[in-house]
């Protein structure tokens, strides 16, 4: 279905069409025209399939410009997706001229404030900041006519949903509610029998988001291999930009320093980052100037990077939605993906229940040996140096060059410069702190033939619901919101 299909208004569709969209996804088709009949929709549909304008056309069609009080009300989980929430949403009102705001932790509260009193008409917030600026009295919800609620089951594994409870019922009840969720478990099943009046239910099928654009591999190895295995990987298949995903936060930074250590631009994302540290790397991820992302599930929530052609799963997750999450950051608009995700043998189990909900089998991925990835670095480097040859340019050069073969051969210059680009990981052991594999679910897999795939031209353009270590992690932030907002700060 057309974005001008729907009845849209003039100034929101050209906003739309200015954007590059023309048509809809499956959630954007369905929930949309259920929406705009002033329908409450509880949307069930993963990261990545366009649910800010399934959600933010119907409300920014409702809003009136000449009312400067906040009449929409989006609830996200995490800083990263609200602010991108945010930018999305500015973009599809360009031509509205509405004005949207953010609020979350971890910023200048003041700046916040003058913010909604500016007349903010959209407010797009984390639960923590939203409360506090309910009982500081700086948001009044009195006229909202369009609530959202963005990823509720990653706000429930977060530990909002009292907090989700406490905002809902400062929100006028003659509204509409539109509720979007990858899962759809109990708890948030009860907030919207509680909360919405007769909801539509949207449900985009799981193998539909398990995209046939990602290539979809496993490889088994003991912890302590993991890491070799990794750079390997990372040698051999040559991605543009990727993301690896850690179960903790020390994981993620003894990664992300390995990985320097090797000589990759790579840096790593986490709940313990200050608000700066954690948007300045990921404006360097977009940017490209750096190539290797290493997150949290936490972290990376909501992170929304075009581009991006491989996701490895360092650790695979005990929880098999957040496999849907993480590797749907890849293979977007009809592009090509790679996922990749290390199980060590206790922790086969888990790899058939992802593929079990998935509904794909993941192929056997046969490690790539030292030879093989060192041959591959040398294959890069040569490509490079052509690229630069043909690039000319090198008049300056010339010179130092000549110095250079009246005292060597030009065959032992070349080797020189392609040794300069080529590392051996073997030079530089990295030790990663050994972590527990999740409880063994006693569950066989038939083994199968593989070798490895995956690679990607660098000029191309192209059970417990979670582990001991994520349930600190999410503790922990949980937490820190709790003291902020005791100290009026959050």
């Amino acid at each position: 279905m057309k974005f001008s299909e729907l009845n849209i208004a003039p100034e929101i569709l050209k906003s739309v069409e200015r954007m590059g969209f023309e048509e809809t996804t499956p959630i954007q088709g369905q929930t949309i025209p259920l929406a705009l009949e002033g329908k409450d929709v509880i949307g069930q549909a993963q990261t990545g399939t366009g649910k800010t304008a399934a959600f933010g056309l119907p409300m920014l069609q409702k809003i009136d410009p000449k009312n400067h009080n906040v009449q929409g009300l989006v609830i996200a989980p995490t800083r990263e997706l609200a602010i991108q929430t945010q930018e999305e949403l500015f973009r599809l009102s360009r031509d509205k001229r509405v004005k949207v705001t953010c609020v979350y932790g971890g910023a200048d509260i003041r700046r916040q404030i003058k913010q909604i009193k500016g007349g903010a008409q959209i407010v797009v917030g984390t639960p923590g900041r939203l409360l506090d600026h309910i009982r500081r009295k700086t948001l009044k919800l009195e006229q909202v006519e369009t609530l959202v609620l963005d990823e509720a089951d990653e706000m429930l594994n977060m530990g909002f949903i009292e907090d989700i409870e406490t905002i809902i019922s400062e929100v006028p009840s003659a509204r509409q509610t539109l509720l979007f969720s990858a899962t759809m478990p109990k708890p948030i099943q009860r907030i919207a029998e509680r909360f919405m009046k007769n909801p539509e239910t949207v449900k985009i099928k799981t193998k539909t988001l398990s995209a046939s654009t990602i290539e979809q591999f496993y490889t088994k190895a003991r912890d302590n291999e993991k890491f070799d295995i990794l750079t390997r990987l990372i040698d051999v298949q040559n991605p543009d930009s990727a993301i690896i995903f850690g179960r903790t936060k020390r994981r993620v930074d003894e990664l992300a320093k390995g990985l320097e250590m090797r000589g990759y631009q790579a840096e790593g994302i986490h709940g313990d980052l200050s608000q700066s540290k954690r948007m300045s790397v990921l404006n360097s991820f977009k940017k490209g100037n750096i190539d290797i992302l290493v997150a949290t599930d936490v972290a990376a929530r909501g992170l929304d990077v075009s581009g991006l052609t491989h996701v490895y799963n360092y650790d695979i997750p005990q929880d098999p939605e957040s496999y849907v999450h993480r590797i749907g950051r890849t293979g977007r608009a009809g592009e090509k993906g790679v996922s990749v995700t290390f199980v060590t043998p206790q922790e086969m189990g888990y790899l058939r229940t992802v593929e079990n909900l998935t509904k794909q089998e993941m192929t056997a991925l046969r490690p790539p040996t030292n030879d093989e990835a060192i041959e591959s670095q040398l294959e890069s480097a040569m490509e490079d140096i052509q690229k630069t040859i043909a690039e000319n340019g090198l008049d300056r050069y010339h010179n130092a060059a000549e110095k250079l073969l009246s005292a060597y051969s030009a065959e032992d210059l070349a080797a020189a410069l392609v040794k300069s680009m080529v590392k051996d990981p073997t030079e530089i052991p990295v030790k990663i702190s050994p972590q527990r594999p999740l409880p063994s679910k006693d569950r066989k897999r038939k083994g199968g033939k593989g070798g490895y795939r995956g690679r990607s031209n660098r000029n191309s353009g192209s059970s417990n619901r979670r582990n001991n270590n994520r349930r600190s992690d999410n503790k922990g932030r949980r937490d820190n919101y709790r003291k902020d907002r005791k100290k009026g700060s959050n």
